[in-house]
């Protein structure tokens, strides 16, 4: 019986980590490296930016970065949290939930002013540098679709 309570608290604990963890991901990768405005990265040398879009730039990774390390410290903060909650007796995953939340609500205005630098700089945009990232969107989008068409197809069932 003991066992069963202990795994049961180990499965629910894991949801909230899991479940927090998913909801604290950038929803648009809003860093350079990935997603919607890691498109632009990759043709950054094709938009020939002026000085101001190149600080502009600047601040914007360093704005998406440090969104993504505070998103992985509070991670690492709630994992602490129950951690701690499940070597007690009777472990209150209240708190682990309430913590999971404040982490969250905090990682949301985080990426929202790091997605908010991306779209200040995209406005400054002249029309020739707005299609060349739309371009690079498309071309991105392209690529996911590729490969969930091909993750799909090797996951699928075959017919009998």
């Amino acid at each position: 019986m003991i066992q069963l309570r202990q795994r049961l608290l180990v499965a629910i604990g894991a949801s909230i980590i899991a479940f927090g963890a998913a909801a604290q991901a950038p929803a648009m990768h809003d860093h350079a490296g990935g997603g919607l405005f890691g498109a632009f990265a990759r043709v950054k040398t094709q938009l020939n930016l002026n000085t101001s879009q190149q600080q502009q730039w600047d601040a914007a990774v360093a704005q998406s970065k440090a969104a993504r390390d505070a998103a992985r410290t509070s991670h690492e903060q709630v994992k602490a949290t129950l951690q701690a909650e499940l070597a007690k007796a009777e472990p209150d995953l209240a708190a682990v939930a309430a913590a999971s939340d404040a982490a969250q609500q905090q990682n949301v205005e985080a990426r929202k002013q790091a997605r908010t630098a991306w779209l200040t700089l995209y406005n400054t945009f002249t029309a020739d540098q707005k299609a060349t990232a739309r371009d690079a969107i498309k071309a991105g989008l392209d690529r996911m679709q590729a490969m969930h068409e091909r993750m799909k197809a090797r996951h699928a069932v075959p017919a009998s």
